[in-house]
């Protein structure tokens, strides 16, 4: 076929774009240009602020440097004495810069040995970008409370090539308890599990908990490590499916905690997409996907083990990834335990009752052809339930949880176009039963990745990508509903631009969307933010 004369061709480049942006429902932007530039909006998401009392408060820095390599951070922390002791809230703050080229890279910051935020950066523009992240993190107050070595790294290269320096300011943010404002209910220690270590394909530690512990829940920062197929272990294929990126029993993950060898909780991983993801930062540049910048743990209420776990003994937690092939890398899973305490008693005692498990599914159909399809289905259920005698009473606790995963995924040979179809469930009920009418807390959470890449004529790569976080929870006391919340959290974008080429001849374009909904008693968050070419084209607030 005759090639297009160049003049015709750019038009039509920008049509593609203005058509694209209004089918994903973004007014065109006069302001914003046909294409990427060497500057674009600083990064942003449509998530809600976090809320805080107006009472007195205290900022303390807890890092501020330069990354450059993989060398840690390390510092010390102190807490604010003006603000005391008792908080009712407790902001993390991340400030970010960078400028040049550089690709996404992941972070933690760690206080006392507890892993308070995992993170990954943007990638920048020529001229410099800056960022923020904000986090309630008044759950690991037991920990502020006190001097605390710091340890922080974003891991980074810096050369001729990639130049850009990763420079970042941490605070912390402490709002006092005072008049009618509360402390808040926070757990009473925050324990980490001592000489950690990865054994195979699992990560592993012990704790020694307080004797009298009456609630324990573990977190554990979940993350497919960048770089390598397990960051992407959603478009996985099992050994003999013709694809570069393989795994033995294909893409379905599920990320188990263990107590002394016996499994003891089951959770869905979050489908995170870095600002480098599916082959095109054109598409994450202004707004990243769910959850890119604040990585949240996956959280196992392990109460039913309380019994066992409070014989002042130490006992073994191990974090494992089922799906990821036996002594294979690519997963991180920094865990830390929440331990609240019947601070009336010395020693609570009790015992695990009930543990059932279901069989695990995981099955894979691949039909081979023109277009090559693989279609997964896996699935898990566990029940857990055990007693515990505290000073107010025998209290009963049942957590029953079940995930699924399903997936079509297609792609042509040489993978120049590469598709996935996917959703994630993770339903869950946990149950006390005992002193005063039964209360149980369901959270049933979906998370959706709708994506294809496809090269065309010119080498030119196209992404097009929908993803979804979405949960319900409903609490129940004595069967009538006490509080119920809703999460709805949508991103939509599509980008394309000449691959092998010079940054000034890739025409790259791009369009994206956030709509972030947060609902609840009191509460009504509804934001849009949408982009055009790196511009912010739309910023709407419904609530």
């Amino acid at each position: 076929m005759r090639r297009l004369p160049p003049v015709i061709r750019r038009l039509l480049v920008v049509l593609c774009a203005a058509t694209t942006g209004l089918l994903l429902g973004i007014a065109p932007a006069g302001a914003a240009p046909v294409e990427f530039g060497t500057d674009w909006h600083d990064p942003v998401t449509a998530g809600p602020p976090i809320p805080t009392p107006g009472t007195t408060s205290c900022t303390v820095t807890v890092a501020e440097t330069e990354f450059r390599d993989y060398t840690p951070y390390k510092g010390d922390y102190a807490p604010p004495e003006r603000c005391g002791t008792r908080w009712n809230k407790v902001v993390l703050r991340l400030e970010g810069a960078v400028a040049g080229r550089q690709y996404d890279r992941l972070g933690y910051l760690r206080i006392g040995g507890v892993e308070v935020l995992r993170t990954s950066t943007p990638e920048p523009s020529p001229e410099g970008i800056t960022w923020n992240v904000e986090k309630d993190v008044t759950r690991y107050a037991a920990t502020l409370r006190s001097r605390q070595p710091v340890e922080m790294l974003i891991g980074n290269l810096v050369n001729e090539t990639y130049t850009g320096v990763i420079k970042v300011k941490a605070t912390l943010t402490f709002h006092r308890a005072e008049g009618r404002v509360p402390p808040a209910a926070a757990p009473d220690k925050v324990l980490t599990l001592d000489g950690a270590h990865t054994a195979g394909a699992a990560y592993e530690g012990t704790i020694t908990a307080p004797r009298n512990s009456e609630r324990i829940v573990a977190e554990v920062y979940a993350t497919g490590s960048g770089g390598g197929c397990e960051e992407f272990w959603y478009l996985t294929v099992p050994d003999a499916v013709p694809y570069s990126c393989k795994a033995k029993d294909g893409p379905y993950r599920e990320v188990k905690v263990s107590v002394d060898g016996r499994l003891a909780g089951i959770a869905a991983p979050f489908p995170t997409v870095w600002t480098g993801g599916w082959s095109n930062p054109f598409l994450w540049y202004v707004i990243p996907g769910p959850r890119a910048f604040d990585v949240r743990p996956l959280e196992y209420d392990l109460t039913p083990f309380a019994g066992q776990l409070n014989d002042g003994r130490p006992h073994t937690i191990s974090v494992s990834v089922a799906g990821l092939p036996e002594g294979q890398s690519g997963w991180s899973t920094p865990t830390n335990v929440l331990v609240w305490q019947d601070t009336a008693s010395t020693r609570v005692t009790g015992a695990l009752t009930v543990h059932k498990e279901g069989d695990p599914t995981n099955a894979n159909a691949y039909a081979p052809g023109a277009e090559h399809r693989l279609t997964s289905r896996g699935g898990h259920s566990l029940t857990v339930a055990g007693y515990l005698d505290t000073s107010h009473g025998r209290i009963t606790t049942t957590v029953a949880r079940e995930v699924a995963g399903t997936s079509t995924h297609r792609w042509t040979e040489g993978e120049s176009k590469d598709a996935l179809k996917a959703r994630w469930t993770d339903d869950e009920t946990v149950t006390t039963t005992g002193r005063g009418p039964a209360a149980a807390t369901g959270a049933h959470r979906v998370y959706t990745m709708d994506g294809e890449i496809s090269i065309g004529a010119g080498d030119r790569l196209r992404t097009v990508m929908t993803m979804g976080d979405r949960a319900d929870s409903v609490t129940l006391r004595g069967g009538e509903r006490i509080g119920w919340s809703r999460l709805d959290d949508t991103y939509t974008g599509d980008a394309a631009y000449n691959q092998n080429v010079p940054r000034d001849r890739r025409h790259a374009t791009g369009v994206s969307r956030e709509r972030y909904r947060l609902y609840g008693p009191g509460t009504c968050y509804d934001r849009t933010l949408a982009t055009a070419q790196g511009e912010l084209t739309e910023d709407r607030r419904v609530c």
